[in-house]
C-alpha cells in the first residue's frame, strides 16, 4: 500500500473535518490489518469538497514485486517529510522541504529523469489558532495569522516546491515575494491539497520508467483555464482513449483515474467575460471553481468520479490547472 487519494464531501476549508475523519477512519484500518510501520507509512490525501455532482471517491495505490508486464508503466513513489515550523508556511524554507521531499519520492518510484514525472501530489499543512500561538510562544513570526489565507499560502509554496525539484523553474528566483503572488512561476504537474489534519508534508510521485511493468499508465495535460479541455482530450488519445466527442461507455471502464486542479483567474475573467467566484461572500471560489472543473471535465470523460482540488496557486497558469490520467491499458 503506497498512498490513497480521497474526495470527502466536506467545505475543503480551515474547519473541514472531514478530512480528518477520513483520514483516522483509514488510518485505524490499516492498522488493523497491516504492521505499523507500514500502515503509518500510507500517504493519506483527503481532498475536502465534492460540490456540483462531484463522487466522493477514494482511489487506492499499491506496488507488488514482479515481471513480464507490458513496460514502461506507472510508478509510484512517495516520501514524508518533517514537520513544518509553522513560520515557516508560506515561505521559501517551506519551497525548499518540499522539493527535498519530491526528490525523495521521484528516487522512492525509481526515477531519474524530470521528464518521466507527470503528477506530483502533495499534501500539506495549514495555519490555526493554536497554530499561530505556538509560533508566537516562541517569539516567531508567521507569514500569516488569516486561517483560511494561509491554506493558499502552503499550497503555492508546495507548488513552487515541486516546480523547482522537477526543474521546471529556478530555486534562485523564488523569493517569499514571489508565493501565491507571482502567478508566472508555476508548474504543470504539481497538485497540492492543504488540511488541519497533518503538521508535515505527504508527497507521492507519478510517472513512467521502464524499470516498471504492469497495465496502468498516465499521461498528462494542463488546462489554460477552467474550460480548457483539450490538452485532455490529447492526453487521452495518447492513452489509446481517442475520441472526437465523449468517452464511450468502454473506454470509461478503462479510465482508472482524472486527477486536475481547479482556480477562480484572480482577473475574475474567463475568456473575456466577467465571472462572479471571487465575489461570493458566502461561498468559496475554491467551491465554485472545483464544481465548475469537475463538470467540464465530466462532459469529455461521461462521469463525475473525478479528483478535482481546489485552489491552484502556482499549479498551470492563473485559472487553469494540471490534470494526470490513469489508463488501465489490459
Amino acid at each position: 500500500m503506497i498512498a490513497v487519494f480521497g474526495k470527502t464531501e466536506g467545505n475543503g476549508l480551515v474547519n473541514d473535518f472531514s478530512r480528518g475523519l477520513a483520514t483516522t477512519s483509514l488510518s485505524a484500518l490499516f492498522r488493523r490489518h497491516l504492521p505499523l510501520d507500514s500502515a503509518d507509512r500510507i500517504c493519506l490525501v483527503m481532498s475536502g469538497g465534492t460540490e456540483g455532482a462531484m463522487a466522493p471517491h477514494w482511489v487506492v495505490f499499491e506496488r507488488a514485486p514482479g515481471d513480464g508486464g507490458v513496460s514502461p508503466a506507472l510508478a509510484i513513489g512517495r516520501a514524508h517529510t518533517a514537520s513544518l515550523p509553522f513560520e515557516q508556511l508560506g515561505r521559501v524554507g517551506q519551497v525548499q522541504q518540499v522539493a527535498a521531499g519530491v526528490r525523495e519520492a521521484m528516487s522512492d518510484a525509481g526515477l531519474t529523469d524530470t521528464g518521466d514525472v507527470h503528477f506530483v501530489q502533495i499534501k500539506c499543512p495549514l495555519l490555526t489558532a493554536q497554530r499561530i500561538a505556538d509560533a508566537d510562544a516562541r517569539g516567531a513570526m508567521v507569514g500569516t495569522r488569516d486561517t483560511l489565507k494561509s491554506m493558499g499560502l502552503s499550497r503555492a509554496a508546495s507548488a513552487l516546491g515541486a516546480a523547482v525539484a522537477l526543474g521546471e523553474i529556478d530555486a534562485a528566483v523564488v523569493g517569499d515575494a514571489d508565493i501565491a503572488v507571482n502567478w508566472n512561476l508555476w508548474s504543470g504537474r504539481a497538485s497540492t491539497s492543504a488540511g488541519i489534519e497533518l503538521v508535515n508534508h505527504e508527497i507521492v510521485v507519478l510517472g513512467m520508467s521502464a524499470q516498471w511493468s504492469g497495465p496502468l499508465a498516465i499521461d498528462h495535460a494542463v488546462m489554460a483555464d477552467g474550460i480548457d479541455i483539450e490538452p485532455v482530450r490529447a492526453a487521452l488519445s495518447r492513452l489509446g482513449l481517442s475520441s472526437s466527442g465523449q468517452l464511450s461507455a468502454a473506454d470509461r471502464q478503462r479510465l482508472v483515474a482524472v486527477l486536475g486542479k481547479a482556480e477562480a483567474s484572480h482577473d475574475g475573467r474567463l475568456r473575456g467575460n466577467r465571472h462572479t467566484m471571487l465575489d461570493d461572500s458566502d461561498i468559496s471560489s475554491t467551491r465554485h471553481a472545483r464544481a465548475f472543473v469537475c463538470g467540464a471535465l465530466a462532459g469529455l470523460v461521461g462521469h463525475a468520479e473525478i479528483y478535482v482540488s481546489g485552489g491552484a496557486e502556482h499549479q498551470g497558469p492563473d485559472g487553469g490547472g494540471p490534470v494526470a490520467l490513469i489508463v488501465d491499458r489490459g
